[in-house]
């Protein structure tokens, strides 16, 4: 069975979007619908699949749609989309409110049609390669920052870049938010380019998030503490590290050795030893990944690997602390 998908937006991800889908298991790229049609005709010849001259028609051609638009056209097209009983793939942030978040939610459930959104930072491999570790964070601290690039300013970087860090803390923690404390500032646009949050939930957990798109270097790392372990993962260069105290009587094996870099940690914990872990990290491509679960949802009737709810929660997040920033 293969799930006949479009794309609309061919822009950056878009263009990713559709390559990839070329060669994505039980799928079949139809066709791409942009409104710079040199671009999509472009595109649609190199990839040789159907240039759409319209949503409209789009839609009458194809089981699911990726809908990789600029963030404030995400609204309209999925609604439209919905309503025309195509799943869809919406690229992060679902939209550009909170409220339109939940309108599609209600459409999608009211028809029984999956939504996934492009949270693509949960299919990183070196987040996967966490998935046989018990992640309980009592403290996380993540850096995310980026050179400008213009195609991303008609968002906020908080709604461009922290919501990435925003959503993977949300899935890691599973608490409601109590506080919420953040600053930032607009430089090279009329919304914040430099954004710092520090969030409490009901659980205790803590959270310190740095967004920046003005950063001579790139970075995308975040820190886990836990009771016994501390996980570091760096989404960018897709590595790993994990350090964990465990009792004398445990034994070592071959994935983990004395985590002699942290010192003489051990020197004052009684029957406690320090252990340096290297989770092997796969090579595998993020986006390509987050469309065969896409497909593979659709094809079983299955959950999404990220959900309308929980894009529509990471969204509200993000808008409290954008409002905050702006006052």
């Amino acid at each position: 069975m293969n799930i006949k998908i479009s794309v609309i937006g061919t822009g950056h991800l878009g263009s990713i979007h559709a390559k990839l889908l070329k060669s994505c298991p039980n799928a079949e790229l139809i066709g791409i619908f942009d409104i710079d049609v040199d671009k999509s005709k472009n595109l649609s010849e190199e990839l040789n699949c159907r240039q759409f001259t319209s949503i409209a028609e789009t839609l009458e051609y194809s089981d699911a749609i990726t809908i990789a638009s600029p963030t404030s056209l995400h609204y309209e097209i999925a609604k439209q989309c919905l309503n025309a009983g195509k799943h869809c793939l919406i690229e992060k942030p679902i939209t550009s409110t909170y409220e339109e978040a939940k309108e599609l939610i209600s459409i999608a459930k009211e028809k029984s049609l999956m939504v996934q959104v492009g949270h693509v930072e949960r299919f990183n491999p070196a987040l996967s390669a966490l998935k046989d570790y018990s992640l309980k964070p009592v403290f996380i601290e993540a850096h995310r920052l980026s050179q400008f690039k213009p195609r991303a300013i008609d968002v906020s970087v908080i709604h461009d870049l922290m919501i990435h860090d925003i959503d993977i803390m949300l899935w890691l923690v599973k608490s409601p938010v109590k506080r919420i404390d953040a600053n930032g500032v607009a430089v090279l646009t009329d919304a914040p380019d430099i954004a710092n949050a520090r969030i409490t939930f009901e659980n205790g957990t803590v959270a310190n998030l740095t967004a920046s798109r003005i950063s001579a270097n790139p970075m995308r790392k975040m820190r886990i503490f836990q009771h016994n372990a501390y996980i570091s993962i760096d989404f960018g260069n897709q590595d790993v590290e994990v350090f964990r105290i465990l009792d004398e009587t445990e034994n070592f094996d071959d994935n983990n050795k004395p985590a002699s870099m942290l010192g003489m940690l051990d020197a004052g914990i009684k029957n406690k030893k320090i252990v340096f872990e290297k989770p092997v990290v796969k090579e595998i491509n993020a986006i390509a990944e987050e469309q065969k679960s896409f497909v593979r949802a659709i094809i079983e009737k299955s959950p999404v690997a990220v959900s309308a709810e929980e894009a529509a929660e990471a969204l509200r997040i993000t808008g409290l602390i954008n409002e905050m920033i702006l006052k």
